[in-house]
């Protein structure tokens, strides 16, 4: 089960630049001046764009050969950036976190975002990725509203097996700023999942992993580090 396509907030904000431009095309100001005061007051700033964390995803080597890449799930915000926006998690949907884009559940989407996933098709198991940027300090907020998730879903039904799917949830040393691990495991599974979200500074780097015997915890675990360096490259790249 996955959540329903992103593509259609992608769409939406590919318009927004030009709706700034066209605000601004107004103005009578000019120079140097004008153009510091308008980066001053872009809270965006500085932030990578979807194009740019769409880099920072691991690459297909960095999977098992068995597994193919999903190009209907593939997505990005592009060059532009989205409204960050904020809602109640109070009662979250707790079924998705089995699916990709499982960290929308805290309640806050960012401003840029790159995700896709891998398959393997016959044993079956998948590792999603997923990189989100977000202003100020939302990324922190992000991490701490992971832990209210698992505290609001301690378990949830599985909608094909009818079974109840339990849920752990723990705060992970040695991964990036910080980082947090949700297990989900059902008796009638013959693999659970597990999900890392870890911060690097205004980025959050999510996965998903079914792969191996150990409820994709290792797989998770390493395809998580690997982001988080590559992420950590690209905020060095950008100063």
């Amino acid at each position: 089960m996955r959540l329903p396509s992103r593509a259609l907030k992608v769409l939406a904000v590919a318009a927004l630049p030009l709706a700034l431009a066209a605000c601004s095309s107004g103005s009578g100001d000019s120079g140097k001046d004008t153009a510091a005061s308008s980066k001053a007051k872009n809270p965006d700033a500085g932030l990578p764009t979807g194009t740019q964390l769409k880099k920072a995803l691991a690459p297909a080597s960095s999977f098992p050969s068995s597994f193919a890449l999903d190009a209907s799930m593939s997505r990005d915000t592009g060059d532009s950036y989205q409204t960050q926006t904020t809602k109640s998690a109070a009662k979250p949907k707790c079924a998705n976190l089995g699916s990709t884009g499982w960290i929308g559940l805290t309640g806050i989407d960012g401003v840029s975002f790159a995700q896709n996933s891998y398959a393997d098709g016959k044993i079956p198991a998948e590792l999603d990725q997923e990189i989100d940027v977000y202003r100020g300090s939302a990324s922190a907020e992000v991490m701490k509203g992971l832990a209210k998730v698992v505290a609001a879903c301690p378990g949830y039904t599985d909608t094909d097996t009818k079974s109840k799917v339990k849920v752990t949830g723990a705060s992970t040393p040695g991964l990036g700023d910080q980082a947090y691990t949700i297990t989900l495991t059902d008796p009638t599974w013959t693999n659970g999942t597990t999900l890392i979200a870890a911060r690097v500074g205004t980025a959050v780097v999510s996965v998903l992993s079914t792969d191996g015997g150990d409820n994709g915890a290792a797989s998770a675990k390493k395809l998580a580090a690997e982001i988080v360096t590559s992420v950590k490259g690209l905020k060095t790249q950008q100063g």
